[in-house]
């Protein structure tokens, strides 16, 4: 297949994609869910500030176009209504962030997403599209800044930064490792300071892959939005089509295909935004974490367990373990569970975990009986019974480590048993 057959094909996939062009609002499982779709351009093709409301912003570097919607408070996306983000406590952020963001209110937070003409980064990518949401009097204002042409880039990133300077945290999701460095490039390309220094930066995408990513076959955020929020999208642009719409546009100077593209900016920072409100809560009060999946308390509890909160890492566990989970985290779980009570001092406890894990065929049942065997020759003082569950253990599945175990055990109670005998033969002289 040629260049040109490829690009044909790359244009049918597209109208395919504008041809399914719906909104509607539904109700399902007991609340309105967003169901987006992408406008068709039934006007004569024309430029994006023709086709969008907007205006054309003059900066000191140039002109570039602006355009902005608003979400009003009274509306909701998927699960979530838009009122709840003016509600959400100073301290949200904070367990997150590792205590980077302590005290700042959501509306010192930018909701920040780019479009860009390429993903694979480098000074020859730009953003031609970035998009900055915020929380209002009158609800969510998502603002975009466009650039029209290359020698716009300036001129959009000034203003970027006119409008950042209010704002003390910055929010995205992979922005850490995309979104921001592209921009500090592209400050750098234009001879410009990037505004990013003095902010605090959340980038969501680690937060969320500690909750869901057992769960989720993938993080995605278009698949959060649609696993978590309960919105659906119909006619989406897909990712890899949007530098090619920017360049079609850039040679015809035909801004219909781009609507979708503004549109899919627009819904990306708005799902980064309600997933801001659900998903800091679960590390910010594990244990009151509203999950209705008990495999995602793991990505909290395992999170607990590496900051060194023991306990609270433990409580989730046994509560996950409680709520159901598949065999294939299960019987890790449990396992885990046992080394947090061996460490935390609680024997008896741990004793009664592995006890449990022996009872079946699992993955860990083998180390189970080890845990076991550890146990009763360090803590009991008794090699016998140590003895006995090596023995079980390696009927299980053998190994030379349990193999030499075995002996030395054997050696240990033989010693224990002739000393025994030794004592009682003084006694009976």
């Amino acid at each position: 297949m040629d260049l040109r057959e490829q690009l044909e094909e790359l244009r049918g996939a597209i109208d395919r994609a504008s041809a399914r062009a719906d909104v509607r609002v539904e109700r399902e499982s007991g609340y309105f869910e967003r169901v987006v779709s992408f406008p068709i351009a039934t006007s004569p093709p024309g430029r994006v500030e023709d086709l969008l409301a907007g205006e054309i912003v003059e900066t000191s570097f140039g002109r570039h176009f602006e355009t902005s919607k608003l979400y009003a408070r009274h509306e909701r996306h998927g699960s979530y209504e838009i009122s709840d983000l003016e509600t959400l406590p100073a301290d949200l952020l904070m367990a997150l962030s590792d205590g980077a963001i302590a005290d700042t209110h959501p509306r010192k937070w930018a909701f920040l997403d780019t479009e860009t003409t390429g993903l694979a980064g480098g000074s020859g990518t730009c953003a031609f599209l970035i998009g900055l949401g915020s929380i209002e009097d009158d609800g969510f204002r998502v603002r975009q800044f466009f650039m029209r042409d290359h020698s716009e880039e300036a001129s959009a990133l000034d203003s970027l930064s006119l409008h950042l300077a209010r704002f003390d945290v910055l929010v995205t999701y992979n922005g850490r490792s995309y979104d921001q460095p592209l921009l500090e490039t592209r400050y750098t390309m234009c001879r410009a300071r990037h505004p990013f220094g003095r902010m605090e930066h959340l980038d969501l995408l680690y937060g969320a892959r500690r909750l869901f990513k057992l769960r989720l076959e993938n993080c995605r955020l278009v698949n959060l939005e649609t696993q978590i929020l309960g919105v659906e999208r119909h006619g989406d642009i897909p990712g890899e089509m949007i530098p090619y719409c920017y360049f079609e546009y850039l040679r015809t100077k035909r801004g219909h295909r781009l609507v979708g593209v503004f549109e899919h900016n627009v819904l990306d920072i708005v799902s980064l935004a309600c997933l801001t409100g659900v998903i800091p809560e679960a590390f910010r009060d594990p244990q009151n974490a509203h999950a209705r999946h008990g495999i995602d308390l793991l990505g909290l509890a395992r999170w607990l367990q590496v900051s060194g909160r023991l306990e609270e890492a433990h409580k989730l566990m046994r509560r996950a373990v409680g709520m159901g989970l598949p065999d294939s985290q299960l019987f890790r779980t449990l396992f885990e569970a046992g080394c947090i009570e061996k460490k935390l001092g609680w024997a008896d406890a741990a004793v009664s975990t592995y006890v449990d894990l022996t009872m079946s065929r699992n993955a860990y049942q083998v180390r189970a009986w080890e845990e076991l065997a550890k146990h009763y020759e360090h803590k009991e003082k008794n090699a016998g019974m140590a003895l006995e569950c090596v023995r079980a253990a390696r009927c299980v599945a053998d190994s030379e480590g349990l193999a030499a175990r075995q002996a030395r055990l054997e050696r240990k109670a033989s010693g224990v048993r002739l000393q025994r005998g030794l004592r009682l033969s003084a006694q009976l002289l």
